[in-house]
């Protein structure tokens, strides 16, 4: 069932984003990640990247002079198969109900939580678990430019928007509505034991819930498969609630911040109701000088912001009317 070389036994170091909304990483690609090598049974260290919160060669592990990255032969989990270094899906492969199973999560319901991640609601939850270490003007270009990004890897323009929304929902309920009939009551999904299929149906089910907003569309089909929820809620407690006391501490995260033992609290959950009163000395000629330049400086960029997301979005129409022209079809 298990397989583990040499190269895993020195010990292994899994990176991903940072911790959120009671997770150990608030990140849809990274949970997946994290939950396949508790399923394992694997010890592992768990570092945080706060540096490139866009890079796509996260999640990634490290052990001795090997590395797996994200973008890498199919993702970090078929990596450590193909290398022989963690393989829990052997017995599997040859199953093609499982293999079935498999796609469809890693289309139909990969493709959900992406809608709804940028799309589909306000864009908290992915600027929270993204950008929120960002300055501010960094943190929403960089949204706008994703957004822009995700349109085009579903195929959504102006014409066909309402359509690939309903599509796109209908897919996920088709695809909770055969992971429920599956699972049963069942602890595993096939044979009453682990897989990577799991992983990935566990990683999506505990992001949706934890991560989503109650306004979400997907949250609540999702909501509709007590089987599922259960099952989720299950593993929350066996494998992600004990897996965060063993969280690293700040001095260990991959950032110039760094990254807390827990989910991140920042801003007013450090500040006390009356924070205490500095001393004023009065300013010097070239102190108010200064500050006065410096906010004519913040403006400026502040500005300059405004009038690249002005014309970006300009350029996105104009793709966008590109792309109508192409004739894409996405009609089941």
């Amino acid at each position: 069932m298990e397989q583990m070389s040499g190269r895993g036994e020195e010990g292994l170091t899994l990176i991903v984003r940072k911790p959120c909304f009671n997770l150990p990483t608030g990140c849809p690609d990274c949970l997946p990640v994290y939950i396949y090598l508790k399923l394992a049974n694997l010890h592992f260290h768990l570092d945080f990247n706060l540096i490139y919160p866009e890079s796509d060669i996260i999640p990634y592990v490290e052990t001795g002079n090997y590395v797996a990255y994200n973008n890498e032969r199919g993702g970090v989990i078929e990596c450590l198969r193909q290398d022989g270094i963690l393989d829990l899906d052997t017995e599997f492969l040859s199953v093609p109900e499982w293999v079935s199973a498999k796609s469809m999560v890693s289309s139909w319901l990969a493709d959900a939580v992406m809608y709804e991640l940028w799309l589909g609601t306000d864009g908290g939850s992915a600027q929270k678990v993204y950008y929120s270490d960002l300055p501010w003007p960094i943190g929403k270009v960089l949204y706008f430019k994703k957004v822009h990004f995700v349109k085009l890897q579903l195929g959504i323009n102006k014409e066909n928007a309402e359509r690939r929304e309903e599509q796109i929902y209908r897919n996920a309920n088709l695809a909770y509505g055969a992971l429920s009939t599956r699972l049963g009551d069942q602890n595993f999904l096939f044979e009453n034991r682990p897989s990577s299929l799991d992983a990935l149906v566990l990683g999506h089910l505990l992001f949706t819930l934890q991560v989503l907003p109650e306004t979400s569309v997907l949250r609540s089909k999702l909501l509709e498969h007590s089987n599922l929820v259960r099952y989720a809620e299950k593993y929350m407690t066996e494998l992600i609630e004990v897996g965060t006391s063993s969280l690293p501490s700040s001095s260990s995260a991959r950032s110039s911040s760094g990254a807390s033992s827990s989910a991140p609290r920042r801003g007013p959950y450090n500040w006390s109701s009356k924070p205490k009163s500095k001393q004023k000395k009065e300013k010097t000629k070239e102190e108010k000088t200064f500050k006065r330049r410096g906010k004519y400086f913040v403006g400026a960029q502040v500005v300059a912001v405004l009038l690249f997301l002005t014309l970006m979005g300009r350029g996105d129409d104009a793709e966008v009317e590109l792309d109508d022209d192409e004739g894409y079809d996405y009609s089941e």
